[in-house]
């Protein structure tokens, strides 16, 4: 909604809104540099959690997900936000929106310009998560619980939920053969990747994939009269389809993008 002013410009319309008791109140008067919410505090979750939280993802397709992160509450023009800070939702109360309730925001990030596709897998980059502040009917304001990098305007939520850490196979069996699959990337299109990073691989469920599978990555040094060579080790923390995310257990060089991994039996 927007209204009229003085030269015939327009003025957006400003989210003013009234909180609950527990949270107080956001007073109107105040200047809108001054609309901060609450002061950041630690999460309390263990570092493995958060690092799985923030985790990368990937897509094959661009995100249609509606919810999206709008803007800020501050007297000057932001993309980009931090804990304390409050963000626009494009949603309210007409949408379902309740104060408490709780996002991911994330954003895909294409592997090169253009449309996102098969072609053109994007890592998707989870920057943090955050928390419905006050609502009204058609916009919402929440505050950066969490963030694993800036909350920028444009990313786009999804329900938030902690995401549990599954417990490593024992498997100890050479893995197939023949049957590999490759590296892809990692956190914000990372081709390089060491000990306790989170990389992507093109394997995942349909590929009999499952969380806690243990994978071998070796590199093939592509000269004649050689084995593919071991360079590290790790285990499947989250699986989708086609693609799964590894967490690097052990690495004896840069594990890089195309690199093979082979599932241990």
């Amino acid at each position: 909604m927007t209204r009229p002013t003085l030269g015939g410009r327009v003025h957006r319309r400003v989210l003013v809104v009234s909180l609950t008791a527990a949270a107080g109140v956001l007073a109107a008067a105040l200047p809108a540099i001054a609309q901060r919410g609450p002061a950041p505090t630690p999460t309390g979750l263990p570092a493995e959690v958060l690092a799985l939280a923030c985790a990368p993802g990937l897509t094959y397709e661009e995100p249609t997900v509606p919810l999206r992160v709008s803007g800020g509450q501050e007297a000057v023009r932001r993309t980009i936000h931090a804990p304390g800070d409050l963000v626009t939702i494009n949603a309210g109360a007409r949408s379902g929106i309740v104060v408490g309730q709780e996002y991911y925001t994330r954003r895909p990030l294409p592997a090169a310009p253009g449309r996102i596709s098969s072609r053109n897998p994007a890592t998707i980059r989870t920057t943090g998560w955050i928390r419905v502040w006050a609502v009204d009917e058609e916009m919402s304001l929440a505050t950066i619980s969490h963030a694993c990098e800036t909350v920028d305007v444009g990313d786009y939520l999804e329900p938030f939920a902690l995401p549990s850490i599954p417990s490593p196979s024992k498997a100890t069996g050479v893995p197939e053969r023949g049957n590999y699959g490759y590296v892809l990337s990692g956190q914000d299109r990372r081709t390089s990747f060491g000990l306790n990073d989170y990389l992507l691989i093109d394997l995942g469920s349909n590929q009999g994939v499952t969380a806690g599978a243990r994978f071998v990555i070796y590199r093939d040094k592509r000269t004649s009269g050689n084995f593919l060579f071991e360079i590290g080790e790790g285990y499947i923390v989250d699986v989708k389809a086609d693609t799964a995310t590894l967490h690097v257990l052990r690495a004896i060089d840069a594990i890089t993008a195309g690199d093979y991994v082979g599932m241990r039996k």
